[in-house]
């Protein structure tokens, strides 16, 4: 059992628009949620989901929106709040911003996405792929386009179309992962992990299969691979796209499936592995009289001498009553924003093993500032290509199509900075 009603009100609980899909609910309960919100949120009891009497709202808050299913008794409340964020991805895809303004300039076109998304309150087509081929934002073809359901949506792969074309058949792999990191004032590591995503940009004719295969250790103990010469990796917090089939990979691992056509996210996963610092920061910060602060930044790159990361950007935090800036780097350039108490150096190429150096040199007020300042953390952003900070590898990628064409994976790797952070004494 599902969702009775769909509702998407404002910041101040007024609905803006809204779906009844089983009329077993008065659609003026909704008048009871935000007083219920606001009281919650008075008593610090704040919760995703509240009731009033036999009804029950799951909301979720979008923006300046907030997203109500309502439901009466045994509803699969995962399932409700699953449909919830699928719809913020799906209005999201089709309005770039999903937002008060985007629903009131599109109330049409998100009436033909609440009954498609949803039938008698259960989940229906839900890919905004499938959505687009027959729901178009252009309000004079809506009529027009109705008439025509494509195949996709009384498919069993509703996520592709039947009868897809290349010239060129080929799958380009991106393996992208994001380092999160807290270091200590004192060099310690408080918090290491790695964040991946594998992402595809499939251009394939028909209906083809495609097998994926990493050097995942639990394959690598199944299959008898697993030693010193085979490097594995143990993925955590595995997600997949709907298109896998999960029974396979629960048996043999094996991560088999038929593509949506274009781009998708095949995967996600994440490994709480200790990693070293690729980028390390020293930072020394002087104040003299109370009239200048000089701040001295050392960055090394503690990652292999063959690879360069692009981009690098360090976020050092000054006192917000400092000016005049100076600024002396042994590469690189630096900038003072003071809107964000900070000076940004930034470097376009960074390799493995090498050491730069930036000194700042600001004036302070001669009038000693009362309250001391919570020194934020120093930030780091970056790009590394061609590298991968876990190891993991696409060993293969087979690509199984009745017609028999020959097809082109392409792999590439990418190291990035998520929420890269070193904390200054």
């Amino acid at each position: 059992m599902s969702a009775s009603a769909v509702f998407i009100l404002d910041v101040k609980g007024k609905p803006l628009i809204s779906r009844n899909y089983k009329g077993d609910i008065a659609m003026s309960e909704i008048e009871h949620f935000m007083p219920l919100l606001m009281q919650r949120e008075e008593e610090g009891a704040l919760a995703p989901l509240l009731s009033h009497g036999r009804v029950h709202f799951l909301w979720i808050k979008h923006s300046n929106l907030y997203l109500v299913a309502t439901t009466l008794k045994n509803a699969n409340a995962s399932l409700v709040y699953s449909f919830l964020y699928k719809t913020v991805e799906v209005f999201s895809e089709y309005f770039k911003e999903l937002e008060e303004e985007s629903i009131r300039d599109n109330f049409v076109i998100v009436y033909e996405l609440l009954d498609e998304l949803m039938d008698f309150g259960f989940p229906q087509t839900t890919d905004s792929k499938i959505l687009q081929e027959y729901i178009t934002q252009q309000g004079n073809k809506l009529e027009t386009a109705k008439s025509r359901v494509p195949p996709t949506v009384t498919n069993a792969v509703s996520w592709r179309s039947e009868g897809i074309k290349y010239k060129k058949n080929e799958v380009f792999i991106d393996v992208i992962e994001s380092v999160n990191l807290l270091v200590n004032a004192n060099g310690s590591v408080l918090l290491s992990e790695i964040v991946g995503t594998i992402k595809l940009k499939v251009f394939l004719s028909g209906m083809p299969e495609l097998r994926l295969g990493l050097n995942d250790r639990v394959l690598f103990e199944l299959t008898g691979l697993s030693g010193s010469k085979n490097k594995s990796v143990e993925l955590e917090d595995v997600k997949f796209h709907q298109c896998v089939r999960l029974s396979r990979f629960d048996n043999d691992r094996t991560i088999s499936f038929i593509p949506p056509d274009g781009d998708f996210e095949l995967m996600s996963y994440r490994l709480s592995t200790q990693v070293k610092p690729l980028i390390w920061i020293e930072s020394v910060i002087e104040k003299f009289s109370h009239s200048r602060v000089e701040i001295m930044v050392k960055a090394k790159g503690q990652f292999k001498k063959q690879s360069v990361a692009n981009g690098v950007e360090i976020s050092v935090p000054v006192p917000s009553d400092a000016d005049s800036p100076r600024f002396k780097t042994s590469v690189g350039s630096a900038k003072y924003m003071p809107e964000k108490n900070v000076v940004i150096w930034s470097i376009k190429s960074f390799p493995g093993g090498k050491e730069y150096l930036m000194r700042a040199h600001f004036g302070l007020p001669s009038v000693e500032k009362e309250e001391v300042e919570g020194r934020p953390p120093i930030g780091v952003k970056f790009e590394i290509p061609y590298f991968t900070v876990s190891g993991i590898q696409v060993r293969y990628m087979k690509i199984i199509e009745k017609s028999g064409y020959q097809a082109l994976p392409w792999v590439r790797y990418i190291t990035q900075s998520g929420d890269y952070q070193l904390r200054t004494s």
